[in-house]
């Protein structure tokens, strides 16, 4: 799975480890309006960075994208995408997910006090819960759809020093799991399956110590350990 990820992440450049042995993009400043920023490899177009970041300084926020670079870089990675990943919408975000089904027997709330009980353990810190089912009762009328619940942690400490380097990782922030039932009201434990190879990169630009990339790994651990913990009911 992470191998997919990270593949996936590299053709659209935000793990640009493939891009550094293609040949070296023009420098920003000779770079046409029109320049869209790829360059053939063995693995098709790679998209380059089109701007170069602005000097280091903790929570320094890198430049706003244009509308028009966006949508050019929509416009290129989308049909790479497609053609890379041959499935439908629903096995692609299958790949991006990482899910444990809870055993036999646990009620949800069991799966829930599982979860906080390890999550203070390892020193995940709670921050927060979105109780989605009760809001499709109350506001949507819909009596039938199975529970499903969200619960946020964090990492004060390696959070701050992620948004020193990379401020625009708060729109992943906090870390979130799920809780919910299937159609057969199975209860499962799910989270998005994040790699954290990219850190490497950024460590390499912006000084970023090996203390916080241990740091992020071991956020990842520990949300992992949760998960588990949830699924066997581990009290």
């Amino acid at each position: 799975m992470k191998r997919l990820l990270s593949f996936a992440l590299v053709c659209l450049g935000s793990l640009p480890a493939f891009a550094a042995e293609a040949p070296a993009a023009p420098p920003p400043q000779s770079m046409p309006p029109s320049w869209i920023g790829v360059t053939p490899t063995p693995y098709g177009p790679i998209l380059i960075q089109q701007g170069l970041p602005p000097p280091y300084r903790d929570y320094q926020m890198n430049r706003v994208l244009t509308p028009e670079e966006k949508k050019r870089w929509l416009q290129m990675a989308m049909p790479m995408m497609a053609s890379m990943m041959q499935m439908d919408a629903r096995e692609a975000i299958n790949h991006f997910a990482v899910k444990y089904q809870a055993k036999p027997g646990l009620s949800f709330d069991e799966v829930v006090q599982s979860m906080m009980l390890r999550a203070n353990q390892v020193n995940l810190k709670f921050v927060g819960s979105n109780l989605m089912w009760k809001d499709f009762q109350a506001v949507l009328g819909d009596t039938g759809a199975p529970r499903v619940e969200v619960f946020s942690f964090c990492d004060i400490a390696v959070g701050r020093e992620l948004l020193k380097v990379i401020p625009e990782m708060v729109v992943f922030l906090p870390c979130r799991i799920a809780v919910m039932e299937d159609a057969d009201k199975r209860v499962w434990v799910l989270m998005m399956d994040w790699d954290i190879t990219w850190l490497d990169l950024a460590g390499k630009q912006t000084g970023m110590t090996p203390e916080l990339r241990q740091g992020v790994q071991a956020i990842r651990d520990k949300m992992e350990d949760v998960m588990r913990a949830g699924a066997n009911g581990e009290l």
